[in-house]
């Protein structure tokens, strides 16, 4: 099972996540792909993502069950301790 939610991406890369996974809600992309289709997905989010940002969730065989890449900004940051990631958040900055 791949997961992907996508915001403030151009409207070309959200048609292309189309091609691959169904669209379920407005910028969330689900599916069930291969490894090597994951990695091509993830390899056109890259090139296309803009300004936006983008979160990438998998099931594999870890500890949590899943893995997850992102990209773009974002208060969430990934952090990975003794093997197993979690969500950081930056402070927010009121000016």
């Amino acid at each position: 099972m791949l997961v992907i939610v996508a915001e403030n991406v151009p409207p070309r890369l959200r048609g292309r996540l189309a091609l691959w996974l169904l669209e379920i809600r407005a910028g969330v992309y689900v599916g069930k792909v291969s490894r090597r289709v994951r990695e091509m997905i993830w390899h056109n989010v890259q090139e296309g993502v803009g300004a936006g940002n983008v979160v990438m969730v998998w099931k594999t065989n870890t500890e949590s069950g899943f893995d997850f890449l992102t990209i773009g900004a974002n208060r969430r940051i990934p952090v990975e301790m003794d093997g197993l990631k979690f969500v950081s958040f930056t402070p927010e900055y009121n000016v």
